[in-house]
């Protein structure tokens, strides 16, 4: 059985070392594990509760029919002002109307620097648990991916992060199979 994990980054920002995570998961994904990386954030519109009917915005549609086919998530998102992105708390707003997250097993990966992050990850989890995730707190955690350890590929080269987004993939997948 193949398990899929949707990667949805927080950021929108090229050079996002959030997205360079959730890239080079999807290139080391253990056997059994296809990670698909949704690349839609920044064509969102802005939540407004009057859409979120049929038909959908096309972006939002994409959004929830991915969600709706991956086995599990794995969120990754820097923190702007102590909290979470604007960008990327319109995409959770726009996952509330749905029910396509609710049991869906679910992990957050915080990839900033120590003592960085966490108004965050904290936000996350609050708006995580409001849409009743599975979440598996054994794939959540801190991996620190600093620029220089990104190549101009857009992937981290460093052999030790590779490791440890592989083993994030692997415990999140378990939690699926």
């Amino acid at each position: 059985m193949v398990v899929e994990v949707l990667l949805i980054t927080g950021s929108t920002r090229s050079g996002s070392t959030n997205t360079a995570a959730l890239r080079t998961a999807r290139e080391v994904a253990p056997d059994g594990v296809t990670a698909v990386l949704h690349e839609g954030l920044a064509d969102l519109p802005a939540f407004n509760p009057d859409d979120d009917v049929e038909p959908l915005p096309r972006a939002v549609a994409e959004l929830r029919n991915r969600v709706a086919a991956a086995d599990a998530v794995l969120f990754c998102t820097p923190e702007y002002a102590g909290t979470l992105p604007g960008s990327f708390k319109n995409l959770l707003d726009w996952s509330i109307g749905g029910t396509e997250l609710n049991g869906k097993p679910v992990a957050w990966l915080n990839v900033a620097p120590e003592g960085r992050g966490d108004g965050a990850i904290g936000a996350l989890t609050t708006v995580l648990r409001y849409l009743a995730v599975d979440l598996v707190e054994a794939a959540c955690g801190r991996l620190f991916v600093p620029r220089e350890a990104v190549g101009p590929d857009g992937l981290v080269e460093d052999a030790g992060i590779r490791d440890g987004l592989r083993e994030v993939l692997r415990t999140l997948a378990g939690r699926s199979a």
